[in-house]
C-alpha cells in the first residue's frame, strides 16, 4: 500500500511546513519571501538523512556520473545508471520533493523524446519532477513535458552537459549576456516550467532573472537572492576532497572523519582487537 503524505514526519525547523513537499509550495514560498534547500542525493540512506533534516527538495542529479559511478564529466551517465537511484531516493523521501535529472542524450532530440524519458522516470524511478539544461530552444521541450504531467526544472547559465560547447567550466551571463538569460528564464516559464535553475552566473544576472519570473528559483553558485539554494552533497559534507567550486561552502568533514575510522577498524582488525568477545555470539 502506498504510504500516504500525512503518515510521514512532520519537517525540521525552517523547512516548508508541510507533510509533503509539492511544487505549488515553492511557488507559494517565493511569492512569501520564504528560503528553501535542495541537496542532490543518490541512495535512500542519506535521503533519509536529509529528508528527516528538513531538505526541502531532493535531486537525482546526473552529477552522480562524478560522485557515484566514477566518470570524470556527467556526459557518460544513462537513463538506465539514473533510474534505480531516483527509486532508492524517492522510495525514502517521505516528505521531500524528488527531482531527476534528465541525462544528456535523452530528452534534445525532439519534445517526444523529452516526454518519453521524463515519464520513464515518474512511472519507473517515483519522481516527482524532472530538471532539464538549455535555454529558450527548449521551451518547446518543456512544454510538451508539462502538457504530459511531468513538472520541470529548468536549469539555464552553465549548464555541465554543455561544458564542451561552453568551452569549459565558465561564468555565464556576464554583461549583455545577462539579458539572454532573462528572456531564456521567461520562455521556459511560459512553457510551464515551476521553477528555474540558475548554476554560475554573476549574483546581478540572478537577481534580475528572480525578479523578473513569478517562478521560484534556485541557484547555485547565483548569488543570495534565489528562493532556493542547491549544492552536491559530497560537497557540502566534505566527503569529496580536491579544489572545490567558489560557491561551496563546506559544512563538515565526512572526508576525515570516514578515514580516520575506517583506519582505526582497519588497525583492530589486524591486530586483533575486532571482533571482540562481545561482538560473537
Amino acid at each position: 500500500m502506498t504510504q500516504q503524505p500525512q503518515d510521514g514526519p512532520r519537517p525540521a525547523t525552517g523547512a516548508l511546513d508541510v507533510r509533503r513537499v509539492r511544487t505549488h509550495h515553492l511557488r507559494e514560498a517565493k511569492r512569501r519571501g520564504q528560503r528553501f534547500a535542495m541537496l542532490t542525493c543518490y541512495d535512500a540512506l542519506t535521503a533519509a538523512v536529509f529528508d528527516a533534516a528538513g531538505v526541502d527538495v531532493l535531486l537525482v542529479g546526473d552529477s552522480a556520473g562524478n560522485t557515484v559511478l566514477g566518470h570524470a564529466t556527467t556526459l557518460p551517465v544513462t537513463v538506465g545508471e539514473l533510474l534505480p537511484l531516483c527509486r532508492a531516493v524517492a522510495g525514502a523521501a517521505q516528505r521531500a520533493l524528488v527531482v531527476v535529472d534528465l541525462p544528456f542524450g535523452s530528452y534534445e532530440a525532439s519534445p517526444e523524446q523529452a516526454v518519453g524519458t521524463a515519464v520513464r522516470f515518474l512511472k519507473e524511478g517515483g519522481a516527482h519532477a524532472v530538471k532539464v539544461e538549455g535555454g529558450a530552444w527548449f521551451a518547446p521541450h518543456v512544454r510538451a513535458m508539462t502538457q504530459a504531467g511531468a513538472p520541470v526544472v529548468a536549469h539555464i547559465g552553465f549548464t555541465p552537459q554543455s561544458e564542451h560547447a561552453l568551452g569549459g567550466y565558465r561564468v555565464q551571463g556576464r554583461g549583455e549576456a545577462g539579458r539572454a538569460l532573462v528572456e531564456d528564464a521567461l520562455a521556459l516559464q511560459e512553457a510551464g516550467a515551476f521553477a528555474v535553475l540558475m548554476e554560475m552566473v554573476p549574483a546581478e544576472a540572478a537577481a534580475a532573472v528572480d525578479a523578473a519570473v513569478h517562478v521560484p528559483t534556485v541557484g547555485i553558485g547565483a548569488g543570495a537572492t534565489t528562493t532556493g539554494q542547491v549544492l552536491v552533497w559530497q560537497d557540502m559534507l566534505g566527503l569529496r576532497q580536491g579544489r572545490m567550486p567558489r560557491f561551496v561552502r563546506r559544512y563538515a568533514d565526512l572526508h576525515g572523519v570516514v578515514t580516520e575510522a575506517v583506519g582505526r577498524y582497519v588497525e583492530d582488525v589486524r591486530e586483533g582487537r575486532f571482533p571482540a568477545p562481545e561482538h560473537g555470539f
